[in-house]
């Protein structure tokens, strides 16, 4: 477990590429579409998995929070699924600025707090009936164990937790590899890839000043900090699809499939 001290360092280094990278993804396609498909009641990003997912938590008329909600395109789709309330968490107010746009557009009754997920403000609501975190969220946190006791908290008791997330297979490989198929790193690591530049989905590299840190975390250490903070895995399914960026494709349709992604459902007890 890293000291305080050196999780909000990391963090706040971590919100500044993000808050840097925003105006990139401002600029793409993907963000054009997303404008025009908030327009339709029923517009949604979610993929099947995800949604039935949500379905199967009950998401029809509650209360959701998503924990690094970025543009705010995941929390705002759970209402095509009937959705009643939304909170979207995220530590970047530029991307924050984009999400309040598309919630303009939508009309949906939801909500976008700025904050660092480890410095919640005190008066937060803690009745959430479900939680989602979703794609590219567990890798920046260098405490695993908090950040699931902090999420934990913000659920009401028997209140659903979903966690749609890369595997963490994937973490031993580098898709820009002369041998990409070729194991790169220990299953093990620990210590943070430190990148520099923007961070982009689509591949593109864009230099910036400033670090990130992207920490690679075991299944086990998943599991072990989800249930530390006193919920109960109902189910893990693991997929051969990727979720994550575009160079990853590489890896799908293998007759030694990797799995490349996981859905986790727990519940608060």
């Amino acid at each position: 477990m890293r000291s305080p001290a050196t999780t909000k360092r990391i963090t706040a280094a971590n919100r500044n590429q993000w808050d840097a990278s925003a105006k990139h993804h401002e600029q793409s396609d993907q963000w054009s579409t997303l404008k025009l498909g908030f327009g339709e009641k029923q517009y949604s990003v979610l993929d099947d998995i995800v949604s039935a997912g949500l379905t199967s938590a009950g998401v029809d008329g509650a209360k959701l929070v998503q924990i690094g909600c970025n543009n705010g395109r995941e929390i705002l789709s759970t209402f095509s699924l009937g959705a009643r309330q939304g909170l979207g968490l995220d530590q970047s107010q530029q991307f924050l600025q984009q999400a309040q746009t598309l919630q303009a557009i939508s009309g949906h009754n939801c909500q976008f707090l700025c904050s660092d997920i480890y410095a919640l403000p005190n008066d937060i609501e803690q009745d959430f009936d479900i939680a989602l975190i979703t794609i590219g969220v567990l890798n920046w946190m260098p405490d695993l164990t908090r950040f699931f006791e902090i999420a934990a908290d913000l659920l009401r008791p028997d209140g659903h937790m979903l966690v749609y997330e890369t595997h963490p297979f994937l973490e031993m490989f580098d898709p820009e590899s002369t041998t990409p198929h070729t194991p790169t790193f220990s299953y093990f690591k620990t210590q943070p890839h430190i990148e520099s530049g923007l961070i982009t989905y689509d591949g593109e590299k864009i230099d910036n000043p400033g670090k990130s840190y992207w920490f690679p975390h075991q299944l086990g250490a998943i599991v072990s900090a989800i249930t530390a903070a006193g919920l109960q895995i109902a189910k893990l399914e693991e997929f051969p699809h990727s979720i994550r960026e575009v160079e990853y494709d590489i890896f799908v349709g293998q007759s030694a499939q990797l799995p490349m992604s996981y859905l986790l459902q727990a519940r608060k007890l």
